[in-house]
């Protein structure tokens, strides 16, 4: 009778690996120019470091590929991650990241726009779907990054800098790894950490001047690469981490 009990427990012995507890991050987009909040068709225009003035009416850009780094150095690479964040829809600046394993993450990259694999895939669903208006038909590619406004001081008095490109030598791609000043986010089961950023369009137009005609950007090239130099250099901070 023991030994029936004793075969019948080793075979109901469950062999699979225990299910990985995961959490949520959220990650919180503020724009900003300067030290003033992204307002777009403002009444007063705001000026650039070369002193440069310009109003706003459409910012848009995309998230995509993020990795959350621990200490140890190992990584989570969220699959699937990309995101279109507009200021014109509030929701859109707020990116929930779910499904990640619970532990202490130190580090952050990501994509600023989209890869070169996901921009030959043809048609897209989604952050990714053609009709966001981030697509350029006639190019077969997605516009990464997407400012529109006005300035006295543009030739035509209008601002466009539609930001793309994949191919050598106009390669717009850029990856970020902004600096979390030291802090450690702790993903549990129990609770959502918030990771706050600032978004600074002023970083957009370092060293251009927009009586210059070529400073826009309507497609891959020289300008568009400029545009991602620039927004590749420190236009994303981390300005606060809730532990909620």
């Amino acid at each position: 009778m023991c030994a029936t009990v004793l075969l019948s427990s080793c075979g109901d012995k469950d062999n699979s690996s225990p299910a990985t507890e995961t959490g949520t991050l959220d990650l919180e987009m503020e724009h900003i120019v300067g030290t003033q909040a992204l307002e777009l068709n403002r009444a007063t225009p705001y000026t650039t470091t070369a002193g440069d003035q310009f109003k706003v009416t459409t910012f848009n850009y995309y998230i995509s590929n993020i990795k959350l780094k621990k200490a140890d150095g190992t990584e989570y690479v969220q699959p699937d991650s990309y995101y279109l964040v507009k200021e014109s829809i509030a929701n859109s600046k707020r990116l929930t990241l779910d499904k990640i394993p619970v532990g202490d993450y130190t580090g952050i990259t990501f994509t600023i726009g989209v890869d070169s694999a996901r921009n030959v895939a043809g048609a897209q669903m989604g952050a990714l779907d053609p009709s966001n208006n981030m697509f350029w038909d006639w190019n077969s590619g997605y516009i990464f990054l997407k400012m529109e406004g006005t300035s006295d001081q543009a030739p035509s008095k209008s601002l466009i800098f539609h930001v793309g490109g994949f191919k050598k030598p106009y390669n717009a791609i850029r990856t970020v790894s902004p600096s979390l000043n030291g802090k450690t986010v702790l993903v549990r089961t129990d609770h959502s950490p918030e990771m706050h950023f600032h978004v600074d369009l002023l970083k957009l137009f370092t060293g251009i001047r927009f009586a210059d005609a070529s400073s826009n950007s309507h497609s891959a090239g020289p300008s568009a690469v400029r545009i991602a130099d620039n927004y590749a250099a420190g236009m994303f901070t981390v300005d606060h981490i809730h532990a909620n």
